[in-house]
Formats: structure tokens, sequence, C-alpha cells
């Protein structure tokens, strides 16, 4: 037994599995439905989740495939979506102690308005707001920011390092009690406790301060994701929470290992750093009832979608040259979604899956599939934990609303039996939940 106790969020995309939408019982209109999103955050609560989490993708998403015609790229449900900064109001509004994190890249937007943004919802939501940092990986995207290709993988996260030492900089212009309001001496801030950036760098030129007293937190949650070697020195110097693509509880563990001692080495407490797998629950009364359920899901995947998903990380590859029943080809690497690449390999390479199997399977959303009744998720689940390889879960849904529900009220109980996981919450904000690193 372990005295750990799990960290947990919730991961809301429509369509992370691409064929759960059209199960008669699903709601895909949450993909603009902004009840629907209030209503999965509030399970979260109830269940005292840690956070809900949001991706983003500044386009739509279009490979080679697509634009030659393939009409089953439109059948593609990842392609509508909100922009998550919107939702964060709205959920701080409806909820109190969840975290609520967004992805906003440093590719394609300016560090003091990404500051600026999270440190308002911090001060909305009173002190629950998270930043998940990324570089962005879809080509699309560029072509929605005046270029015509992605930036080189090294230069983005060259970027990267320089924008979050910005944006972390300007978190902190003003002190803790700037805000006076003086009313008696006519004195509305402490002009000494405020701090200009004056920040020149290779990217960015800033000044500085923020419009806004120093945020609730401190500092809101950073969050991040990233496999590479630039990543993961980003995610250790920088990270709060790690969200990772890990399907092997070995690899895991050496993975979490490896971004404690990068930690240490930046001065960092390793402990107050949470690396989080990413897991689609797939929960059935027993396990038989979940295997059939997902292979029944599965089975919703169009063939041609399931390729064409695949095919923006296949390096140059067309898989339609191949026999789709034969084995997946060695993908070159690329300057785009490197963890994405290694993360197929693996997968093929472990299950010895043909390319359609691979594709199918990747179709059904890239993160580690948990496949049973709330015993045998939990099972797996306290096995990680126990081997030190990982702090918690990122949860993935296939679909709302039964997928949400089936985690929040089914595993997350079980999980409160076993002691695994918190029934009530214990701090005034997103960071002490967490056990993460804390600003006064």
């Amino acid at each position: 037994m372990t005295n750990k106790m799990l960290r947990l969020a919730l991961f809301l995309f429509p369509g992370q599995h691409l064929g759960a939408w059209r199960l008669p019982d699903a709601i895909p209109e949450i993909d603009l439905g902004i009840e629907h999103y209030v209503r999965a955050a509030q399970l979260a609560e109830q269940a005292k989740m840690d956070a809900i989490f949001f991706e983003d993708q500044a386009a739509v998403p279009r490979s080679n495939e697509i634009l030659k015609g393939d009409t089953y790229g439109a059948a593609n449900p990842r392609s509508i979506h909100f922009d998550p900064m919107m939702l964060l109001p709205a959920l701080a509004m409806k909820t109190t102690h969840l975290g609520l994190a967004a992805t906003s890249t440093t590719t394609f937007n300016e560090p003091y308005n990404v500051a600026r943004r999270f440190a308002s919802i911090d001060f909305i939501s009173n002190g629950r707001a998270g930043w998940n940092l990324v570089t962005s990986f879809n080509e699309s995207e560029a072509q929605n920011f005046g270029l015509d290709a992605h930036m080189q993988h090294g230069a983005r996260y060259e970027r990267a390092s320089e924008f979050v030492d910005v944006v972390t900089g300007l978190w902190d212009s003003w002190e803790k009690g700037a805000i006076t309001r003086d009313k008696e001496r006519g004195v509305y801030f402490d002009v000494n406790k405020m701090h200009f950036l004056q920040h020149e760098g290779k990217f960015f030129k800033v000044r500085g301060p923020l419009t806004m007293d120093k945020s609730p937190q401190g500092r809101p949650v950073i969050l991040q994701a990233g496999a590479s070697e630039p990543g993961r020195e980003l995610a250790a110097r920088t990270a709060d929470v790690i969200f990772t693509l890990q399907t092997d509880i070995a690899e895991s563990r050496l993975f979490r290992e490896d971004i404690r001692k990068r930690a240490v080495r930046f001065g960092r407490d390793p402990d107050k750093i949470k690396v989080l797998p990413g897991i689609t629950p797939i929960v059935g009364k027993t396990d038989q009832d979940a295997a059939d359920f997902r292979e029944r899901m599965k089975n919703l995947i169009p063939e041609d979608l399931a390729i064409t998903h695949l095919m923006p990380h296949s390096g140059g590859i067309n898989f339609r040259d191949y026999d789709l029943n034969g084995p997946m080809p060695e993908l070159p690497d690329t300057n785009n979604g490197k963890s994405h690449r290694a993360a197929i390999m693996a997968l093929a390479r472990r299950g010895n899956l043909s390319i359609i199997e691979t594709a199918r399977t990747f179709a059904e959303g890239s993160y580690m599939k948990m496949v049973g009744s709330p015993t045998t998720i939990a099972d797996t689940m306290q096995e990680w934990l126990e081997a030190d390889a990982c702090d918690g879960f990122l949860a993935v849904p296939t679909h709302f609303p039964a997928g949400v529900e089936d985690f929040t009220t089914l595993v997350v109980p079980e999980l409160q039996r076993r002691g695994l996981f918190r029934k009530d919450y214990e701090g005034r904000n997103f960071r002490e939940n967490l056990g993460v690193e804390t600003y006064s």
C-alpha cells in the first residue's frame, strides 16, 4: 500500500475518440454547448477532482489527404470547438474549487497577453487558473498566423523558454499588498511594490508591469506536455504539472525519474512537480462489458478517417501506398509532434499492430486505454501510483455525458474507498490542492 494520494484532472475535448460521438446517447453538441461544459465541470468538482483541462488547436486540421479531396476529413469532430480561454470564466462562475486550465501556445501568442489573460482568470476564479504551455505542432495553425510552415522544433522551444520567463516575470511584477486603495491618503497602490520587468531578449521586448495586482495564487499553475529533449528541459524548469503519453509502467517510471532529476538540477523540489499520464477510461459493469463497449466504439470509426487522422504524424509517408493490413513502417523523425510519433511507434510495435489497426487505435485517442470495471481500472491506477510511475492521471473520457459520468461517479468513488484520492478539497486554491509550489 502507499500513503500517496492521486492527483486527477479531467481532459474534455470533443472528438478525442473519433467514433464515440456517434453513440446514440452521446451529446456531440458539447463542442459549442456551454451548458454541457458546465455540467462536466460540476461532475468533476463533485468528484473532488483537481482540475478540468482544455486543449486547443487554432485551426481545422488538414492533412495532405484532406487537401486532395478526402471527404472523410469532414467527419473529424475535433475540428469544432471553442477558444478554451473563453470557457474558463463561464466555468468559474459555476464552480468553487475545481482548477480551470486551458491551452495557450507560445508560438502564436505574445507573452504579455497570455500573462494578463491567465492572471485575470485567476482573479475571476479566486485562484483556480492554470496555463497549459504548448509550442503547437499543427502545420495548419502556422498557416493561420502568416507562416507557410511551422517554426523549427528547436526554435519553438527556445522561444517558449523565453516566453515563460516573461510571463512569470509579469506575474511577479506586483508584490502582495501593492494595491492599497487607501481612501484616507488618496493612494491607490504602493509604487515601491510595483516592478517594471524591462525584459529584452532574443524574441521579446516587454516593459511591464501587468495592469492588475498579484494574482490570488501568486502565479497561475503551469502545465505542460513534451517528451523531446527540449520539452523535458522546459518542463523540469518551469512546469508544475506534466502530462505524458506514456503507456508502459516501466517507461513512465523512467520518465518521471528523469523529470525529477532535471528539476533538482534547476534547484526545484521534485515533489512539487506532478507527472500525470493521460488515460482513456472505458468503464463497464464487468471487464467483458467494457471490452465489448470499446469494440463497439472502435467500429464506429470510418477506416478512411482513421488513416486521415494518422497522416499528420506520418512524416510524409502515404499509408495508402502500403498494405493497410501489413506492419506499420518506421515513421521518419519530423519537425512536429515528436511525442505523438513516438507514441504511435510504441503502440504499433508493442501490440504488433497493422497500419489500419494502429490507425483505428490511435483514432480512439492517443492516451493509454484503461478498459474494465471500476475495480479493474482502480487496480491499474493504484499499481502505477505505487510503482512511482506517476503522481496521478489525466482522465480523457471518450464522450459526453456517459464517459464523464462513468469516471466521476464509478471510478473515482472506488479510488476514494481505497484511500487513494481525497474526499474533499484541502486547500484554498488550485496550487494548494495540487500540492505544488506556492507563491506568496
